[in-house]
């Protein structure tokens, strides 16, 4: 079952994010819901969407790196 995390790291300042977004009211999150965070150091908000089935592998999202990293050629 998809859950958001209740905490993150905040990218920027290394402190804790706390989840701000309510669950759906059928309880059930999807791929592709937008959830927010809020830093509680820097205060920072991060929206952040959850990821699919597809999006769980450690592939980038691109089907190659053709043209991506120009020095690589």
């Amino acid at each position: 079952m998809l859950e958001p995390e209740a905490t993150i790291v905040c990218v920027d300042c290394g402190g804790r994010c706390h989840l701000l977004t309510q669950p759906p009211e059928d309880g059930l999150w999807l791929p592709g819901d937008i959830v927010a965070y809020r830093c509680e150091d820097c205060r920072d908000r991060w929206d952040l969407v959850l990821p699919g089935d597809e999006d769980t592998s450690k592939g980038d999202g691109f089907d190659d790196d053709e043209g991506r990293y120009p020095w690589s050629h």
